[in-house]
């Protein structure tokens, strides 16, 4: 990070954050967005390590689309390992600010969603307006609200092997690493309030805001309400009363205590302190979403330039992504979480999913999830060589597939994953081999660490299955007859119909499910009924997959015996 005349000669396109959306600006682009935003940092002489930052307030569940920024991150930071440079990726956890309203879901450390009424929500609701941090954990398994959340952060970054530094602000704070900024931000207040009354209409420029939000000693709260500065102590003081804090739609009530807080007792307001982060963390890149791009980063490269005097860092907005079609949101419940993700997909596909174009807004759907992962196997199959591609695409996989992978491995195989998850159908593990071998997905010679991470893909494709309810969703039941009870006609079409089976070597699907409607016409037996019996027979239930395809599938002699209902 540059501090060198920051205000001077600062262009549009400097001071904009859509560094990635200049398709028109003449410049030559990377088959790879990370390596545009790469060019950008390098292009400014940054010392090192290179400081790329992410952030987020621990306020509730975090969920599949705060990873964003440490994805997006993680790329850009990947780009300039590979150039030598060396990269730090921190996080910070936000977590002074102050609980401004109870979240309807909640959700522990192993991602099991609540609502607010199994937890101690009374608890919650005395603490409303104390930071975070201040408030106990209503798992019981952390120290607090916010530690609570940051965790989850910090394992989600963990499950994609994204290595980050969680910075708690709070930490920083007690620490006193936010001291200078502090005290020169007081120290410049006229100034600081100039700045803030373009982007805030309760600031008057000529008036007597404070930026500065102490923690009463009384109540616990954050309070807005600043008196007097004493920067001569040490550290700096302020005095303050503790009055209501407006938060959306309600006030949360102060308790009028006046008092005396350090600057290590309290928090500057959100558009001073993400620029201080910038400053006290050396940051020189930053991606962020679209929410930001029009609010808080006109101020904040506003107060980085013109209140602290420092350039502030590469930005880069990204679009926000959509969960099967509707926007993230933990108090409608729509919301996923990595740890459930990584339920029903390979932690490389979620990567790869991430390593799109940001600028694009995308929906993450989980009743398609079947497309993504077709998706990444050609992507992975265009690094390979094995599929015929565009020159764009093979460009794109040659340059990001590595980035993706632990390590590219031409021997892996990927089963097609609705294959995968017909097999889930099944619990037995010998079974799903054999049919995956007989039906051409596992070679003889594959060697066992491929086969082992083939297979691994169904329990995932099984997950996908029961969690969307959808044509996948049943279970062979090859241990114990189901209970059933046939007329004479129907029994005679399914021995007639196992007869087939037993006397076809190499059956095909697609016969098999053809004779299946022929013998239930020569029987006189009504087709619906007839495929229902199967289902009875094989799933236990009234309906199931298509029929023939799947029992071509099964090993022949489970399937005759199962038709001529002897096991």
């Amino acid at each position: 990070m540059t501090d060198e005349d920051p205000a001077d000669g600062v262009d549009e396109a400097d001071a904009s954050p859509y560094t990635l959306q200049r398709a028109d600006d003449g410049d030559e682009h990377h088959a790879f967005w990370a390596d545009d935003v790469a060019d950008r940092i390098v292009d400014r002489e940054p010392s090192e390590p290179i400081v790329i930052k992410g952030g987020i307030s621990p306020s509730g569940v975090p969920h599949l689309g705060n990873v964003n920024e440490i994805m997006r991150g993680y790329y850009v930071a990947e780009v300039l390992r590979e150039r030598g440079h060396e990269v730090r990726q921190v996080f910070t956890a936000d977590d002074r600010d102050p609980l401004r309203k109870l979240p309807r879901t909640l959700c522990d450390l192993e991602g099991t969603l609540v609502d607010l009424g199994d937890v101690n929500a009374g608890a919650l609701g005395r603490n409303l307006g104390a930071p975070y941090t201040d408030i106990p954990d209503p798992f019981g398994c952390c120290d607090s609200y916010g530690d609570h959340f940051s965790q989850i952060i910090a394992d989600s970054a963990d499950a994609v092997d994204v290595p980050i530094d969680l910075l708690s602000n709070t930490d920083l704070y007690e620490a006193g690493e936010f001291d200078e900024v502090t005290r020169y931000v007081l120290e410049h207040a006229d100034r600081a309030r100039e700045v803030l009354a373009e982007y805030q209409d309760t600031v008057d420029a000529d008036g007597d805001y404070v930026p500065f939000n102490p923690i009463c000693s009384a109540c616990g709260k954050v309070t807005e309400t600043v008196t007097g500065v004493d920067l001569e102590a040490e550290p700096p003081t302020v005095d303050y009363v503790c009055t209501d804090m407006d938060a959306g739609d309600q006030t949360i009530g102060g308790c009028g205590h006046e008092g005396t807080a350090t600057i290590r007792e309290g928090k500057m307001p959100w558009r001073f302190e993400w620029p201080a982060q910038w400053q006290i963390l050396g940051v020189d890149f930053e991606p962020f979403g679209k929410d930001h791009a029009e609010g808080s980063w006109p101020s904040g490269q506003d107060v980085s330039r013109n209140v602290l005097e420092k350039e502030p860092p590469v930005p880069m907005v990204y679009e926000w992504f959509t969960l099967d079609g509707e926007p993230f949101s933990s108090s409608a419940g729509n919301v996923i979480l990595v740890s459930d993700v990584l339920e029903l997909i390979e932690p490389d596909v979620l990567r790869y999913f991430f390593a799109k174009d940001p600028s694009k807004a995308r929906d993450f759907s989980v009743e398609r999830l079947d497309q993504l992962v077709d998706e990444f196997d050609r992507f992975e199959a265009i690094y390979f060589g094995e599929v015929e591609a565009s020159e764009d695409e093979r460009e794109f996989a040659e340059r990001v597939y590595p980035l993706v992978v632990e390590e590219p491995r031409e021997d892996r195989i990927r089963l097609p994953y609705t294959f995968a998850a017909v097999l889930g159908m099944t619990d037995d593990p010998d079974l799903r081999e054999e049919i995956a071998r007989r039906e051409g997905h596992i070679a003889d010679d594959a060697p066992e660490w491929a086969v082992e991470g083939a297979l691994a893909r169904v329990d995932r494709a099984r997950n996908w299955a029961r969690r969307t309810g959808n044509e996948f969703d049943y279970e062979l039941k090859r241990t114990t007859l189901p209970d059933h009870e046939f007329d004479a006609a129907t029994e005679a079409a399914l021995d007639e119909l196992a007869d087939f089976v037993a006397a076809d070597d190499d059956l095909e699907p697609d016969a098999l499910q053809g004779e299946i409607y022929e013998t239930a016409k020569r029987h006189d037996v009504p087709v619906g009924d007839f495929f229902a019996a199967g289902y009875r027979l094989f799933f236990d239930d009234e309906q199931g997959p298509k029929l023939g395809p799947f029992l071509a599938k099964v090993d022949r002699e489970f399937v005759v015996d199962r038709l001529r209902r002897e096991r």
